[in-house]
């Protein structure tokens, strides 16, 4: 298949899935185009049976915004035509199934008309967030109802979306995915453990965008709790708006020389496969794909109990769970997992053995073509 991918290409979960699946996808032969405004973060370099496609938003005196969902629009139609695609896929509702449905119809109304299906990926703040706004709601739900084809990242995300908008077309739930022949614990990456800590220290780890939803204020909170019981040191991986408040309160707390902030990371695998412990704090999940790529290198995740974790972590078992803004409770899980190396490793091995059960990409890619045969067969 021949298949448009649109993205944000910065450092957040619906780019990260949605590059991740492109790769996938072409690896396993089909004609991948990415279109977006730049270059996603995730596609570091050349790849088989890949295309970039910038698009250009041209700047007037007359526009204090930009349009760029009408200029998406116009780069989406002239890819799709030029490379004769089989159709769209865009992650997140808002703008991209928006451009996507203008695509489509400029496509089918001008000669050689032609018909362009597109399916529409929820990711989770384009419909808990943006999606609630009332100044978007309509244009929203008429998005998600006008295309071929919607999936969700979680049966949470599923249920939300349909109470929100009141959406009749089907949802299908497939879930995010990670290429556990590529997020393992390796022994070479482990050998660099040592640039951070040392042999009696623990390594937690932390990954995000650094919105206020991560709540990367309580992982400061949180490890300042684990350090004063147990030598460790913490990595803080991404960037965003909340990065200065936290190195802020890492040197109020008098932390900050056991505090390591990375910025964004090209090889995020082999920084988590380096760590005992991931903490997501965050005020709402739609699914945990840090979690996943976590348990996924043997990292235990202590996560709040929120959106879709649920679905990727199971409580004692995979990984720990408490309520938001709980940090007393989950240093509390922290330290005693810390403490106790026979079961910090026991939990570590569980936790891969369930991100291998059932999110593997070699599990997962396969639902998502299915569902674009699906949808092709449908909209012919």
């Amino acid at each position: 298949m021949k298949i448009g991918i649109t993205c944000y290409p910065t450092y957040g979960g619906s780019g990260v899935v949605a590059t991740e699946l492109g790769l996938e996808l072409a690896r396993r032969g089909h004609e991948i185009h990415f279109i977006s405004y730049s270059q996603p973060i995730r596609l570091t370099g050349p790849e088989p049976n890949i295309h970039y496609h910038e698009v250009e938003v041209t700047r007037y005196p007359l526009f204090e915004y930009p349009p760029y969902d009408l200029a998406l629009a116009t780069r989406m139609a002239e890819v799709s035509q030029l490379y004769e695609l089989d159709l769209l896929h865009v992650h997140y509702a808002i703008p991209h199934s928006v451009s996507a449905m203008l695509a489509k119809q400029m496509l089918a109304a001008t000669p050689p008309r032609r018909h362009l299906p597109f399916v529409t990926t929820l990711h989770g703040t384009d419909i808990t967030l943006v999606g609630l706004d009332r100044s978007y709601l309509p244009i929203t739900r008429y998005s998600i109802e006008q295309s071929d084809g919607v999936t969700a990242i979680s049966q949470y995300l599923r249920n939300r979306t349909i109470s929100i908008f009141d959406i009749k077309n089907h949802i299908e739930v497939i879930p995010n995915f990670v290429n556990c022949d590529e997020y393992l614990r390796k022994p070479e990456w482990l050998e660099k453990r040592g640039e951070y800590v040392s042999n009696d220290e623990r390594l937690l780890v932390h990954l995000s965008n650094f919105r206020p939803v991560k709540r990367v204020l309580d992982v400061i909170e949180i490890f300042d709790r684990v350090r004063k019981k147990i030598p460790s040191k913490l990595l803080l991986i991404g960037d965003g708006p909340d990065r200065s408040q936290a190195e802020w309160l890492a040197v109020q707390k008098g932390i900050h020389e056991h505090v390591s902030f990375l910025g964004k990371q090209d090889q995020i695998r082999e920084k988590l496969a380096i760590a005992d412990v991931m903490l997501i704090p965050s005020e709402l999940e739609s699914f945990g794909l840090a979690a996943l790529e976590g348990m996924a290198c043997e990292v235990v995740p202590i996560a709040t109990r929120s959106g879709g974790v649920p679905e990727v972590i199971e409580h004692g078992v995979t990984g720990f769970m408490a309520d938001v803004g709980d940090v007393e409770t989950m240093a509390r899980y922290a330290i005693d997992l810390l403490s106790d190396e026979s079961a910090l490793r026991a939990m570590g091995k569980r936790a891969r053995a369930a991100a291998r059960e059932k999110f593997c990409s070699s599990k997962i890619i396969p639902l998502y073509e299915g569902f674009y045969r699906k949808v092709l067969e449908q909209s012919s």
